[in-house]
Order: C-alpha cells, then structure tokens, then sequence
C-alpha cells in the first residue's frame, strides 16, 4: 500500500531540483538545494535577498547553468543550456530584472521571436498587434501596443513581461517579484490570472519577499537562507512570524513613523503642476519633518510628478518651491542645489552606475565639493562612503565592491546613501523598497522616519499601501493625472485609499491632528 502511495505521489510532482548548487566568482549562491513542485500548483521561493531564490529561478528557466545537480521535470533529467532549451520544455520566467529592446514598440517586443508572417517572408503587423493586443488582454491589461517600450514605466513594463511569458503557453512558470512595482488593484488582477493559471494546470514557482501574497496563493512554501534549503511548509502551517523567523533567524518589528511634530511653514510646495499628457494641476505641500505618501494605480502620474519636481521634465509647467524660494523647472542641477534628492523607481538603470564601486556611487552627487584643483580626492571619497555604509549598514566586503555584486536591499542603502552624503532638505523616494526582503525593508523604513525626525521633508511613493501608511503623515491619492484625494493618518486606510485610487469619491481632508 505505501508503493502505490509513493507512485501516485510521484506522478503528481512536476519538477525535481535534485542537489543543485552555484557559484559566481567563487561566491556560493546555491549549496545543495533539492526540492520538488508538484504538478498544477503554485510553490513560493521566499528569504531574503542573496538567499539565491532568482538564481534557483533562472536555473529552472536556462539563463544559468547549474555547476552540479540535476533539474528533473515529468520524471526525465533535463540538462538547459539557453532559455529557448527551456522553452522547449515549458518553462517561461516573468523576471525581476525588466528584459525589452526599447527603441521597438510593445507589440514587437512581445512577438520577438514569434512574429507573424506573410507568404512566410514579411512580417505582418497587423497580425502582429492583434497578437499584442491579445497577450495584454489576457492578463487584464489595455495598453497602445505601438508605443515604444522606453516610453512605458517600470510598471507597466512588467505588465508586458507578464503578458510575454503567459503567452508563451509554458506549463511551468516561474514568477521573480511579478508584483514588485504593481499597484494593490493590479496586483489583484495578477493574482486572479494565477488563479485561472492553476485551474487550467499551469505548474508556477513563485518568488517574493510579499509574505501575505505569498500566504494568499501559494500551497507550499520553500524558504532559501545562505544559499541553502532550510525548509518548505504547507499553507496551513505557515504564518508570516515563522517565514520570517525561517529567513532571518530572527523576529523583524514592522516600522510605523512618529507621530508629526507641529512645525513651521512647508519646505517643498508644488502649485499648479502640469505636463501634457502626463498630470495637471497639481498643488500639494510637504512640511519640515513630515513624510507625504503618494498612492496611484499605473499611470495615475506619481512618479512622474516625482521627475518634474526633481527637474526631468522639460515641458512641465507651474511652480515648485524649496523653503518658499522658486525652482526652475527643468533643470536636474537647480533641485539638487536646492536641496532635493531623487531615490528613482528603477534603481539599476536611473540610481546607481552597476559597474562602478560603492565608493564611486556614493560620491556621484557631490563630486564637486570632493574635488580640489580639479582633481578628485579619494580618501576623503572613501571616508564618505565609509561613513554612508556604517550609518546605513550596508553589507559589502568593502566600499570598492562594484554595486552590481550588492543585494537588492543594499543597492537600495547605496542610493539612499548617496543623497544622504550630499545633505538636503527634501527626499523624494519612489518604491524605496521595491524588490528588497523584509530585513532590508525594515530598515530602509527606519531610515526613510529617522530623515523625517532630523527635520527632512520627504515625499513616499509606493505600490505598497501598507508601507504608505506606516509611513506617512498623510497620503495624496492621484488618479489618471489628478490629484484627487488627502487624507489624514487617521483617515487613511487602505480602503479608502483603494476607493479614492478607483474613483469612488473626490476629496480633499484636513489634518485631524
């Protein structure tokens, strides 16, 4: 009786990593890791950043190419050597890091490889939009597919990705941090498409640091520490303090700000912004130590609020004022002698030079006051970086690591670091923990209220309510452009948010107190 239980059991598992282990540049990324992920089912990779759960990931999916250990899908030992073998074999990936030729249109990008023909020679673009059209479709999502790629934003980027390996047909995906730049109501979308995946079989290893989605989802567990499996457990005997406990072999404390101090006039004003086709008219204020969220489905404008303030928008009009002094518009270099800094929603291709050393990165921002005689002083550059890394705790072998070889949580401390050497008086922070594990967040959110407590005005965007509203004093909720909502910490919460965000009301609320 218990062989024909263990044969019904095998056939139901799917996937078999068997003892498989990595390495990059002599560092271990993976050590003797073995699971199995049965068929039909949605198995979640947690733990925290350089635990190995995206390298155990694109193992699975062909980019790397394991240095010993086998993959086993449907019972046959499978060697990949290119993310085509494993398509072949039904394994798609929907990865962290954003993948798209950006000077081709979304359409184009999501038939690469795949374009529709006429007489098997001319590519038919019709055919190749209506494909488009659909894959977008599929997962919820209207977008103009003749848009060039570079023109979307991060989140809506990953919405294509997501789109681009759904389409694909694979019976095996594996979802990086799908969420990570999504907005709640987005990110409810996603989560019912998995749902519709699992009904019709599609087998999903899903990986990210958002313990609930993970709760809500996934049937089984895995959770990856150092590089090892230290455990998988079912649904129904995880909770969010075990997972973490198993991530970090400690309990984390979730971050809540200090209730604000009354101070004085605002240090950052924004009257009357507007940009064609992006957001108009938009006033807000932000005061001496306190922490202004601002929440917005994709598209509703908030980050591009965020590049106009700091100067990135060259057809944005109004006025933005530092301590009551106008700003001109458009100009990167007066916001920042003003005194604002930018934490950019895509930290490795707007907030950090990946090839270049910690060292280098933090000093970007103050390169002048770093420089005598035209000549750049090094030791007084590395003092600084120093500094920024024991006051972040940033965990490097040292300052001249390239910040490529850093964790997700630690690039993030970097670009933090790197305005916070300049010194200034307003920071704006656009997914500040984006794709960073609950470790690396609680502290990031530590660092975000003691800027605030030092007297800095900071502006927080997030997709995360609960970080908005741990955080912030007050949230602005925009909608298609607009500024359509303000709420009090005591109003604020994620359903009213959420209500403001889809439309269902139009208010602006005074401070309780």
């Amino acid at each position: 009786m218990s062989d024909l239980r263990s044969q019904i059991s095998d056939r139901r598992v799917l996937v078999e990593l068997r003892n498989i282990a990595k390495s990059f540049g002599g560092v271990r990324a993976l050590a003797d890791v073995s699971l199995s992920v049965e068929r039909g089912e949605c198995h979640a990779l947690i733990g925290e950043n350089g635990a190995g759960k995206s390298t155990l990931g694109k193992v699975l999916a062909g980019i790397h190419r394991p240095d010993s250990g086998q993959i086993v899908i449907d019972g046959r030992v499978r060697v990949f050597g290119s993310p085509r073998d494993a398509s072949a074999a039904g394994v798609g990936m929907v990865h962290q890091e954003l993948a798209f030729c950006p000077d081709l249109s979304v359409a184009e990008n999501l038939c690469m490889g795949h374009y529709p023909r006429r007489l098997g020679i001319l590519a038919d673009r019709g055919a190749m939009r209506q494909r488009a059209i659909a894959m977008l479709a599929r997962i919820g999502v209207g977008l103009d597919v003749d848009r060039p790629m570079r023109s979307l934003s991060t989140a809506q980027e990953q919405l294509v990705q997501i789109a681009a390996a759904v389409g694909t047909g694979a019976r095996i995906l594996v979802f990086d941090e799908p969420t990570s730049s999504l907005s709640q109501p987005e990110s409810q979308r996603l989560f019912s498409l998995i749902e519709d995946l699992k009904r019709h079989g599609v087998t999903m290893i899903y990986v990210s640091h958002r313990l609930p989605e993970v709760l809500r989802l996934c049937e089984r567990i895995s959770v990856l520490r150092d590089g090892r499996h230290v455990g998988t457990l079912g649904r129904n005997e995880a909770s969010e303090d075990a997972l973490v406990r198993m991530m970090v072999g400690r309990h984390v404390e979730v971050y809540r700000s200090a209730e604000l101090r009354p101070s004085g006039g605002p240090m950052l004003s924004v009257r009357g912004l507007s940009s064609p086709g992006k957001f108009r008219d938009v006033s807000f204020e932000v005061r001496v130590g306190e922490i202004v969220g601002f929440a917005g489905l994709v598209g509703s404008g908030r980050s591009e609020v965020a590049a106009a303030i700091f100067g990135l928008d060259g057809r944005a009009r109004g006025q933005v004022l530092v301590d009551g002094r106008p700003l001109p518009l458009g100009r990167p270099g007066a916001a920042m002698a003003a005194g604002i800094g930018l934490v950019p929603e895509d930290r490795k291709r707007q907030g950090l030079v990946l090839n270049m050393s910690g060292r280098a990165n933090v000093s970007l921002a103050m390169l002048r006051r770093l420089r005598t005689m035209g000549l750049l002083l090094q030791r007084r550059e590395r003092g600084v970086a120093q500094e920024m890394y024991r006051r972040l705790d940033v965990r490097a072998a040292s300052v001249e690591m390239p910040v490529a070889a850093l964790s997700g949580g630690n690039q993030q401390k970097v670009v933090l670091g790197k305005w916070l050497a300049r010194g200034g008086r307003v920071l704006i922070v656009d997914e500040p923990t984006r794709g960073v594990d609950v470790g690396a967040k609680a502290a990031i959110h530590a660092i975000l209220g003691g800027l605030a407590q030092q007297g800095m005005a900071v502006l927080l965007i997030s997709s995360e309510l609960p970080e908005l509203l741990n955080l912030s004093h007050r949230v602005l909720v925009m909608r298609q452009g607009k500024l359509v909502g303000e709420l009090s910490r005591r109003q604020a919460t994620e359903e009213s948010v959420l209500r403001l965000m889809a439309g269902v009301g139009n208010k602006r609320m005074k401070d309780e107190g």
